[in-house]
């Protein structure tokens, strides 16, 4: 009789962090960094709401746009990214809203908390699970994941923003994040 050794492909990785890594704490005062791509206008919009959301609460926003990760725009994006990585504080790292999309928003999510930021990926409904298990795979399966209603970039600009606003809040909570101070109680 032969024996075969059967593989479990579910296991996890030997060196997983399965931490979410530091809370954001208070906004105010920090960089945050926000990853936006050439594909979803709603994440334009969203991320700009956020973006102003963000700087009244008094801190600085820093927008970086990924796009052609394929040949030499892949190695000089790449190198962009590590250095935007750099200057910021906090990262908000979208959109997963595609199986590329999302393996892509997880990539550099995985590259920030790697460098000990507070990061969270953003991903809509129908993309949560795939954007679980590339982190997963990807040795972070603690990564801050918030979700977004699915369809979105469907949506006119008015529908989109009112999911901005809904969601701003909650973001923060995922984040570990306030935009001020609280009293501590006497």
């Amino acid at each position: 009789m032969t024996m075969g050794k059967v593989l479990d492909p579910t296991s996890t990785r030997d060196d997983d962090v399965a931490s979410p890594g530091p809370d954001a704490g208070v906004l105010a005062g920090k960089r945050i960094g926000i990853r936006v791509d050439n594909i979803w206008r709603a994440w334009d919009w969203i991320s700009g709401d956020w973006a102003a959301k963000l700087e009244q609460a008094g801190a600085t926003v820093s927008l970086w746009r990924g796009y052609g990760r394929s040949g030499e725009d892949a190695d000089r994006l790449d190198r962009e990214l590590r250095e935007w990585l750099k200057g910021i504080d906090v990262a908000i790292i979208g959109l997963a809203n595609c199986g590329s999309c999302t393996g892509w928003t997880v990539r550099d999510a995985i590259a920030a908390a790697s460098t000990g930021l507070p990061t969270v990926a953003v991903a809509t409904e129908n993309f949560r699970a795939f954007a679980h298990e590339i982190a997963a795979r990807g040795g972070r399966s603690g990564l801050r994941v918030h979700v977004l209603p699915y369809p979105l970039n469907e949506l006119e600009q008015v529908q989109v923003m009112a999911v901005a606003e809904q969601h701003f809040g909650p973001l923060l909570e995922t984040m570990g994040a306030s935009l001020e101070q609280r009293e501590a109680a006497e």
